[in-house]
């Protein structure tokens, strides 16, 4: 292909992936409040999730081999084929068997690995770094669309209410101790972020992985989030108070912060891995349900919808700041940074007393 062909198709699939990534999010969002319409309790609706996680798990190995073997743009094909049966489902599901029904075409939904197939394979090599950059531009854009979108419908709330009203944001904030955990959550959660969307370009330059290997390190991750999810986190919330986990899950996050500053090849990380999806999974968990206990319910959905759309900025940004990270400073710079911020974010609970803000008004 000529080079303007080939960067008309590296744009196309920015826009795909962007577009997808925003549906996703968006049922990300509806998805909680339409078990809980279908009857699904907290048991059930882990019990969906931990079936998602098992599906993924099982396609992720059979999507990186497919993508070997028939090429990157079969591959991504699929995935998009795979998203538009899985949406067509959700829009039918009206009882719980659908519900879980509709999670069957995820084991094909890899649309974000697809894309970086397609974009790794028609750019330059010394423009590669910075074409999957920009896909994680896309991520952060996918997001926050589809949070805050999903957001405003799951509260079916007019516009006067929108997460991006900065009058409605700022009466959020004023709640008490949504503005203190609403910040631990954004300064915590940074670092983080900035791993993330740079993780493509560490499997492929740093850990040198093909894309089998990359998807087998997916379904690990699969593996390790399911059974966190599953098993785990239930457990310790109903054995430990909230503010006790989310020090916990801060203290974490610092120490796998200094492992990945000295992790040298992906064993490692692979160890790594474990306590990086706890800490992650946990404080997920915790500062959302401390922060949806602390509004009225009507302003749970307007509150996850904001809490993921700051997320989402701050994985747009993330690239900037990861790219430049990347290459002054390599890979352990993510890893001090993490600990650093961690640390500091983990000193001020303890001397702030960690406390939980009261149960919502």
């Amino acid at each position: 292909m000529e080079p303007a062909a080939k960067q008309k198709v590296i744009y196309i699939t920015y826009l795909v992936a962007a577009l997808d990534i925003t549906w996703l999010f968006l049922q990300f969002s509806i998805t909680p409040y339409l078990a809980r319409r279908l009857g699904f309790d907290t048991i059930w609706f882990g019990y969906l999730q931990t079936t998602v996680g098992v599906i993924q798990l099982l396609g992720g190995p059979i999507y990186g081999r497919f993508a070997d073997v028939f090429g990157a743009r079969a591959a991504l094909s699929v995935s998009c084929l795979a998203s538009v049966v899985y949406f067509l489902l959700l829009a039918v599901a009206d009882n719980t068997f659908m519900l879980f029904v509709h999670k069957l075409p995820a084991v094909f939904m890899h649309v974000l690995p697809g894309a970086q197939m397609v974009v790794a394979d028609l750019s330059e090599n010394e423009k590669r770094a910075d074409a999957l950059g920009k896909l994680g531009l896309c991520f952060g854009i996918g997001m926050i669309a589809g949070s805050s979108l999903g957001g405003t419908l799951s509260t079916q709330k007019g516009s006067s209410n929108s997460v991006f009203n900065l009058g409605e944001i700022m009466r959020l904030m004023k709640f008490p101790g949504v503005a203190k955990t609403f910040t631990v959550k954004i300064i915590s959660g940074l670092p983080a972020g900035i791993f993330q969307v740079m993780f493509s370009i560490i499997a492929i330059n740093f850990f040198q992985l093909k894309a089998e290997q990359n998807g087998y390190l997916m379904a690990y991750f699969g593996i390790v989030q399911m059974v966190i999810q599953g098993a785990v986190i239930g457990r310790l919330t109903s054995r430990f108070s909230e503010s006790s986990l989310l020090m916990l899950s801060v203290g974490i996050s610092s120490l796998v912060g200094l492992a990945q500053a000295m992790m040298t090849n992906v064993f490692h990380f692979c160890l790594i891995v474990i306590p990086m999806m706890f800490s992650l999974s946990v404080f997920n968990v915790i500062t959302d349900s401390m922060l949806t206990k602390s509004v009225s319910p009507s302003d749970t959905g307007t509150m996850l919808g904001l809490c993921a759309s700051v997320q989402s900025l701050l994985r747009t940004v993330g690239p900037t700041i990861g790219g430049f990270l990347y290459e002054a400073y390599g890979v352990p710079s993510f890893g001090y940074i993490q600990c650093i911020i961690n640390a500091a974010v983990f000193s001020f609970l303890l001397n702030t007393g960690g406390r939980s803000q009261p149960n919502r008004p």
